[in-house]
C-alpha cells in the first residue's frame, strides 16, 4: 500500500493538477512542482481516459508525483479494471458514494481514498462530518449546478468565506474555479494547504497549458 504523505505537516503548499491527457501534460506537471497528478475516468468528461492510455500516462510520472484516479460512483468491475492496470497512489471519489461505500472501496483496493464534497452554501458543509472519519483526504469543491453533466471541472467556485478558519479531522484540499489569478486569494481566505485545479489551467476543455500550470503552482506556493 502506498505511503500517505502528511500534507498539513509540510512547509510547502501542495498542488494537484487534474485531468491530464498527454505525456506533455505529465511532463508539465512534473516540472511545475505539483505533488499530485489527476487522471479522470468518467466518459462524459472531456478529460476522460481509457485504461490503456491512463496506464501509459501514469508510467510517465516521475517518482514522487502521486497519481490520483478520479472516479464517479464506480462499480466493482471498474475499480478492478482501473487498479489492476494503472499504477495509482490514491483514488478520488467524485460521485454520490456513501460513507459505507467509501470504506468498502478503500478496503477492496488497498488505496487511500479522497472524497469530494460539493459546497454551494453553509448547509452543504454538514456532509463533511459523514466522510471525515472514513476518507483519507477530503476535497472541498464547488457544488455543480443541477443541470451539469460533470460533478467537477466546471470552472465554478463557491464562497470561500464559508470555510474560513475551519479544519477537519483529515487533510483537505480546496477545489472549484481556481486559476493562477485567484488561487492566492483563495488560500488567504480559507487557509488551505492543498489546492486542486483542472479547467483553470486549460486553453480549452481537456487541453492543458504548461505555462498556466507553472503559474498556478508558483502562485499557490508563494501565497
Amino acid at each position: 500500500m502506498p505511503v500517505l504523505v502528511q500534507p498539513n505537516r509540510a512547509p510547502r503548499r501542495r498542488v494537484k493538477i487534474c485531468g491530464l491527457k498527454t505525456p506533455a501534460d505529465m511532463e508539465a506537471v512534473a516540472r511545475s512542482g505539483a505533488v499530485y497528478a489527476g487522471l479522470v475516468f468518467f466518459p462524459k468528461s472531456p478529460r476522460h481516459l481509457d485504461i490503456p492510455t491512463a496506464r501509459a500516462l501514469a508510467l510517465e510520472a516521475p517518482v514522487g508525483l502521486a497519481k490520483v484516479a478520479l472516479l464517479v460512483d464506480p462499480d466493482d468491475a471498474l475499480l478492478e479494471a482501473v487498479t489492476a492496470e494503472v499504477p495509482l497512489d490514491m483514488l478520488q471519489l467524485h460521485g454520490k458514494e456513501s460513507p459505507a461505500r467509501l470504506a468498502e472501496i478503500r478496503a477492496r483496493t488497498g488505496l487511500p481514498v479522497m472524497k469530494a464534497i460539493g459546497v454551494a452554501d453553509a448547509a452543504d458543509l454538514a456532509a463533511i462530518a459523514d466522510y471525515e472519519t472514513v476518507a483519507d483526504q477530503l476535497l472541498i469543491d464547488a457544488k455543480p449546478p443541477k443541470e451539469a453533466e460533470l460533478p467537477g471541472g466546471n470552472g465554478l467556485s463557491f464562497d470561500w468565506r464559508l470555510i474560513a478558519g475551519r479544519d477537519w479531522a483529515r487533510p483537505w484540499m480546496l477545489a472549484g474555479g481556481l486559476t493562477p489569478d485567484n488561487v492566492a486569494e483563495a488560500i488567504r481566505l480559507t487557509g488551505a494547504t492543498q489546492v486542486d485545479v483542472s479547467s483553470g489551467v486549460e486553453n480549452a476543455p481537456g487541453v492543458k497549458d504548461a505555462e498556466k500550470i507553472l503559474s498556478f503552482v508558483q502562485s499557490a506556493i508563494a501565497a
